[in-house]
């Protein structure tokens, strides 16, 4: 089962005409969780044709008014929907009082429950686990608390050889489960049928880390080690580096040295300062440290 990014918002700050602030929807195992919720968040989900019923759980990095000012929206839209199943909602500690503050002035009833899971803590730390994804905080360097996120798929079973096992009567389709999972076989006669005859290699885990906005940050390396698709914020070119350093954020050449140091599949860059017309300068500049490196596009579906 494949994993899908899609794009929802990528710039900083202040929404254009064509770009949206941070927001991205990943779609791991059947699971949908919405990453960030910038200012017109629900307007690209409805671009993007995503069920808001399938959104269970939203992960916001910190609360900067670009990452998270969809939210409140967003929640009351579940209302008016008909939603009756809680939301889970991820995010610095805070983020309880701000929502409860705002829906409380506005008189807004959710009708439905908000689970809210602040988070405090300085190292990563697991937030979600179920029968097939995890996810970890990856602590950042803001100018306020903020975490990224690592979603990682667990280890698949195996899948299984039917030309193999259609040799042995004795197999029954009871045994699949113990099988797949990678059980050996005991015949009647005692002969054991070793599981790497029966199966083949189940299908890689895939893993993505979404590092939102900080400055260059080497602890994050063991965290994020190998990921299959890295998103790094990059709000400034690298001659802008003390301005970086100084409003917390990182430049494309440092975003591209945490990829290289990392070994990540792919990179993809976001969070572009205004000042820039042409994005393409980014890739430019990162590419030359790590060629894998992709600029985002408002609505585009990444395979991870």
């Amino acid at each position: 089962m494949s994993t899908y990014l899609t794009i929802l918002g990528f710039n900083s700050a202040i929404p254009t005409v064509n770009t949206s602030p941070t927001s991205q929807l990943l779609e791991m195992e059947e699971r949908c969780f919405l990453i960030d919720c910038g200012e017109g968040t629900q307007v690209q989900l409805r671009k993007a044709k995503a069920r808001f019923s399938k959104i269970n759980h939203i992960f916001i990095s910190h609360l900067h008014g670009d990452h998270c000012f969809g939210l409140p929206g967003l929640i009351a839209s579940f209302r008016l929907l008909g939603r009756d199943t809680p939301l889970h909602v991820y995010g610095p500690k805070g983020i309880k009082k701000m929502l409860d503050t705002i829906f409380t002035i506005t008189e807004t009833h959710r009708g439905f429950e908000v689970v809210y899971h602040e988070l405090d803590k300085d190292y990563s730390e697991k937030i979600y686990e179920d029968a097939r994804v995890e996810v970890y905080t990856i602590p950042l360097d803001h100018r306020i608390y903020c975490n990224g996120y690592l979603f990682k798929e667990k280890p698949k079973d195996r899948h299984l050889n039917m030309k193999e096992i259609a040799k042995y009567n004795e197999i029954e389709t009871c045994d699949y489960h113990n099988i797949k999972a990678g059980k050996d076989v005991v015949l009647s006669d005692g002969y054991v049928l070793k599981n790497e005859l029966l199966t083949i290699d189940p299908s890689p885990c895939v893993s993505y880390a979404f590092c939102s906005d900080t400055r260059y940050l080497e602890s994050v390396i063991p965290i994020i080690k190998n990921v299959t698709v890295l998103y790094h914020e990059s709000t400034f070119l690298h001659d802008l580096k003390e301005m970086a350093d100084y409003t917390g954020h990182s430049t494309a050449l440092e975003a591209a040295t945490i990829a290289q140091k990392a070994e990540v599949g792919k990179l993809i860059l976001g969070h572009f300062s205004n000042r820039y017309a042409d994005l393409t300068v980014f890739t430019d500049e990162a590419r030359t440290i790590f060629t894998n490196t992709f600029l985002p596009k408002a609505l585009e579906i990444v395979k991870i």
